[in-house]
């Protein structure tokens, strides 16, 4: 079954591309592609209104001069096109991704996952190593929830309730333009329209409970692991890398000071200049000097 592609553009304000690409029956995925190279998968996070474009929006065309960079909206989330009766959760976002690279022909790739995305890239290394050449996380997910932000992290869908959610997710307040959060509240109300919103944060906290990232699995992965984290992050504590440091082997850790959740945005062009580096020193002590292939 064809499915039509919607009559979207992405918003001038992020600077990206539309594409397209039919990943199953009835599954049309969103998404932005720049860039040759080493393939790097980024996986947005879980907030309100989040898209690939308003995750990745600072990051994909900087770390695109040195790789392949490609940036989903995950099902349930975004302009992703699913089928009635799609469930949602961790297995099904991780499936989602699987989908992806067969589609685009990847057989590995770098994930970069920014909270429930994190979360998402562990689990997608713990269920197919066989095809994760590594990964970035920043505030990964996959944890208890903060019961320090309950009630303040919620759906709340006005301008006034964007803007709350945003703002503690940054350490500069400033970084929350009325545009942003104009655009932010659009795509919400695409969400909830579709009753996506509610169905996706549901999943999220039930798989808090029924598939946490599992402490014994993480410890069997082999592979490059790089996890960055706000100090001042108050949706996910700094403590959660510390925890992952202890369990995952060999995985190294970079804490930018003065900044929160959002460190990717915050810290822009450091958080850039980490991701290209660790990839391209990792990609050349696997495979030599020179020309990093796919």
């Amino acid at each position: 079954m064809s499915v039509t592609i919607p009559e979207f553009v992405t918003p001038e304000f992020f600077g990206l591309e539309d594409r397209w690409l039919e990943t199953a029956e009835g599954e049309l995925t969103h998404y932005h592609e720049l860039g040759d190279g080493v393939p790097v998968v980024f996986l947005h996070g879980s907030g309100t209104g989040v898209t690939a474009a308003a995750n990745w929006w600072l990051n994909l065309d900087p770390v695109a001069t040195s790789a392949r960079c490609i940036a989903i909206d995950m099902i349930g989330y975004g302009q992703t096109v699913v089928p009635v009766g799609t469930p949602y959760g961790i297995r099904e976002w991780v499936a989602h991704a699987v989908r992806v690279l067969d589609a685009l022909g990847i057989e590995k790739t770098w994930l970069v996952g920014n909270s429930l995305g994190g979360w998402i890239a562990f689990q997608f290394a713990i269920e197919h190593p066989d095809r994760v050449l590594g990964v970035i996380s920043m505030g990964t997910g996959g944890g208890p929830a903060n019961a320090n932000l309950h009630g303040l992290v919620g759906t709340e869908l006005t301008a006034a309730g964007i803007r709350r959610t945003l703002e503690l997710f940054v350490e500069d307040t400033s970084i929350v333009t009325d545009e942003l959060v104009a655009l932010r509240l659009e795509t919400a109300e695409n969400d909830t329209a579709s009753d996506r919103l509610h169905q996706v944060v549901a999943a999220r906290e039930r798989d808090r409970v029924e598939v946490p990232l599992d402490d014994a699995a993480l410890r069997r992965l082999d592979l490059p692991v790089l996890l960055v984290h706000g100090i001042q992050d108050r949706i996910i504590p700094v403590a959660r890398t510390h925890e992952l440091l202890d369990v995952i082997p060999g995985a190294d850790a970079h804490l930018f000071n003065r900044c929160g959740h959002w460190s990717q945005v915050e810290r822009a062009d450091d958080f850039n200049d980490l991701v290209a580096s660790f990839i391209r020193n990792h990609q050349e002590r696997r495979v030599g000097p020179g020309p990093v292939l796919a």
